[in-house]
């Protein structure tokens, strides 16, 4: 069948294969020259797509053991994030780290060792896992931790699916009092002020910002500052704190077509961008907001992915380190300015301090951009890769669909013990992705 990441950019045609018990999934390893797991296909381009076996993994889809006590989830590799909070919301328990979308795999959050907006404070997602199982290219089931095979374990939380397939794991959830978060919204005409604002804010729980990639002159990287906290019952209105996890369903909309190409472009964006910059800048302060409007405001547009079109979108997203980040964020946004192909997804974080073997972040800022895909904006997302190569930074390969090998390597020195730990323990040849094939992983 025909396949794409969330991007739907490339799209491929794939053996898409669906084992429903641990021996099926055993008998497809030990016959599949080679092979990658696929969750709920929430990863933006390629490295969940192998065209000989895609694996998809959502039969494994079981909640296994919960310790109220500590708040550990013991949990198969096919649950979505999105059921874990249905099924633990009410009893007083959030993810500790949550990716911009709910519709993501347990597996899939391991895999790209996703972040969320209290990286700055509590890590990516590694921080939570206490344990993962994986089966290796024998077939063979092993458990690793920062106990047993702390290699392994280091190089699973980011390696994209290429050191064996994930079938369960042991996460930490968090405890909270109900299911509101107290949002504070900064309006910062340019980029510098967003970066104060983002400093100012380090004992903020959550912090993002809705950045305008168009803005110009004094207006560069002007954005919406939105800080967060788990409202306690206490901040509740009288008519909310009897039932605090109480939030009213929203009527989800979807995007029934794909949208014609013409419909984005420098126009549409800069009114888009300036319209909602404005109303933002009107509801500075605080306010309560409930849990899925502050973590998951896109998954209430279903498909919203065909807004870009059939050809889909590509997604830019890099890291910059903290002592070259502001010089690297203006050249990305005025280089971006300048080609006017903007994203009105635009979004700015701040990073705290992380060493890992493979995963994505580091301390500093991470810039995320959507483009349609066409030459234009892939001969500009090329000219956006060696600006962010000047400034130190590297990329996201959970959102990547057309970056070079060359370019990985020259971002990122961890790469060689990445391809290294793959070959001796046996894993190059049978865990592949049509991403891996093209970064040479």
């Amino acid at each position: 069948m025909r396949i794409a990441g969330w991007g739907r950019y490339p799209q491929m045609d794939a053996r898409v294969l669906a084992p429903r018990s641990v021996d099926a999934l055993r008998a497809l390893v030990a016959s599949a020259p080679h092979l990658i797991a696929r969750g709920n296909g929430r990863a933006y381009g390629d490295s969940a797509i192998n065209r000989d076996a895609t694996i998809r993994m959502r039969h494994f889809d079981h909640m296994i053991a919960f310790d109220p006590a500590t708040g550990q989830l013991v949990a198969e590799a096919g649950v979505l994030l999105g059921d874990i909070i249905a099924a633990f919301l009410p009893r007083g328990w959030f993810p500790m780290v949550s990716p911009g979308t709910k519709f993501v795999t347990l597996g899939g959050a391991i895999a790209a060792d996703v972040h969320g907006k209290n990286h700055h404070k509590d890590g990516s997602f590694r921080s939570c896992v206490d344990w993962v199982e994986i089966m290796g290219p024998d077939g063979e089931i092993s458990r690793c931790s920062w106990d047993d095979d702390p290699v392994l374990f280091d190089h699973t939380l980011g390696g994209m699916g290429l050191t064996g397939i994930i079938l369960r794991a042991a996460i930490r959830l968090r405890p909270v009092e109900t299911a509101w978060i107290r949002q504070t919204t900064r309006a910062a005409p340019n980029l510098r002020a967003a970066m104060a604002a983002f400093e100012a804010a380090q004992d903020a729980t959550y912090s993002v910002a809705w950045i305008d990639c168009l803005g110009t002159g004094a207006r560069l990287g002007r954005s919406l500052v939105m800080l967060g906290e788990h409202a306690c019952r206490a901040d509740l209105p009288p008519d909310r704190a009897g039932t605090p996890f109480a939030v009213k369903p929203k009527r989800k909309r979807t995007i029934p077509f794909d949208f014609p190409s013409v419909t984005l472009n420098t126009y549409t964006l800069r009114a888009f961008n300036a319209l909602y910059y404005w109303k933002g800048a009107r509801k500075t302060g605080p306010r309560l907001v409930d849990w899925d409007s502050y973590f998951y405001p896109l998954d209430a547009i279903l498909g919203w992915n065909r807004i870009y079109g059939r050809k889909g979108f590509a997604q830019f997203q890099c890291v910059l380190p903290l002592d070259r980040a502001e010089a690297g964020l203006e050249a990305l946004l005025a280089e971006i300015a300048r080609a006017g192909s903007g994203s009105f997804l635009a979004v700015l974080k701040r990073f705290g301090k992380q060493e890992s073997a493979f995963s994505f972040p580091m301390e500093g800022y991470t810039l995320a951009l959507d483009f349609p895909v066409n030459p234009g904006t892939l001969a500009l997302l090329e000219r956006l890769d060696r600006i962010t190569l000047d400034h130190g930074g590297r990329f996201y390969l959970a959102k990547d669909s057309r970056m070079s090998a060359a370019t990985l390597r020259a971002s990122d020195g961890r790469v060689d013990d990445f391809h290294s730990l793959r070959d001796t323990r046996g894993l190059t040849a049978r865990f592949r992705s049509a991403q891996a094939e093209r970064l040479e992983l």
